[in-house]
């Protein structure tokens, strides 16, 4: 990893899991990293084991709550007031198969959180990382994107028998395609700043505490949650990253393995889905941007 002195980071989720590990990663490497996260306590937590490994390291903490649009609001106004630019920004915190519940605005948690959260928060630091003359976004997918359907009939899963499964993977394709349309309209704009997409493969975290089964199975399949957050750092950093839009792990069906080009459903490629999400994300969340 290149290093990152002079940058600025945000990484959503970062006091545990994948997220933890790009924090560190990044800061290892000189950038000044602010943990957003839902426990301020917990990512004080993160933060202290942090520095106690890089002494020298470049970390605050900020709540950001990403199931609640006014803590989204509240964290982007905080940000704005400390901060002139931001260099990258991880969008990486997200919820797996939790029982059926909804946010604080009435979406459905896992794509309320996994989309519309990062969707509005992104759309909020714009200006910001315009600033930078070479930010990154990086948003977190998942190889259960190809599981996905966007249900424009039913976003919040209001109308079916719930699926906790089929709401994570709806999420997560949601997550691939914003990615993806991000950039184009970032490009179509001359804008200065690169949207691309990763995932971490099978990583062994505290995303799938919701499920007894992928506990188990974690035991015997699950790779460390530092080589899951491989991808994030690589397109986050690396040149060449930029010349590829989704970055993954390569072996096994993506589920192990090295950083490399990670393969993009056709799903995630449809324009006129992509425009219509991103039309309907608006729509729901109250913020335009890029339109």
């Amino acid at each position: 990893m290149p290093d990152q002195t002079g940058k600025i980071a945000i990484v959503t989720g970062s006091n545990t899991g994948t997220g933890y590990h790009i924090a560190h990663g990044l800061a290892s490497k000189g950038a000044q990293v602010i943990m957003a996260c839902r426990s301020i306590k917990r990512a004080e937590l993160a933060k202290l084991n942090i520095i106690s490994e890089l002494p020298d390291s470049k970390i605050t903490t900020e709540i950001l709550d990403l199931a609640d649009l006014a803590s989204i609001y509240e964290f982007s106004k905080i940000i704005k007031g400390k901060y002139k630019k931001i260099d990258i920004l991880i969008n990486n915190a997200g919820v797996m198969v939790p029982p059926k519940s909804n946010t604080k605005d009435g979406f459905e948690l896992q794509f309320g959180t996994n989309h519309i959260g990062h969707f509005v928060l992104t759309g909020e630091l714009l200006p910001l990382l315009e600033e930078s003359g070479s930010a990154r976004i990086i948003t977190m997918s998942s190889i259960a994107h190809n599981s996905g359907k966007i249900d424009f009939n039913d976003l919040n899963s209001e109308k079916k028998r719930y699926s906790r499964w089929g709401a994570y993977s709806q999420s997560k394709l949601a997550n691939l395609i914003f990615a993806l349309e991000l950039d184009r309209r970032l490009k179509s704009r001359k804008s200065s700043i690169v949207s691309l997409g990763s995932h971490p493969g099978w990583s062994a975290t505290d995303l799938q505490r919701h499920s007894l089964i992928f506990r188990f199975l974690n035991k015997f399949f699950g790779m460390s949650a530092k080589k899951g957050a491989a991808p994030s750092l690589y397109a986050a950093t690396v040149k060449d990253a930029i010349k590829y839009p989704y970055w993954g792990v390569t072996k096994n069906g993506e589920m192990h393995g090295w950083t490399g080009r990670a393969k993009i459903n056709s799903k995630a490629k449809d324009l006129e889905v992509a425009e219509r999400l991103w039309n309907i994300s608006c729509e729901l969340s109250g913020i335009e941007y890029l339109n």
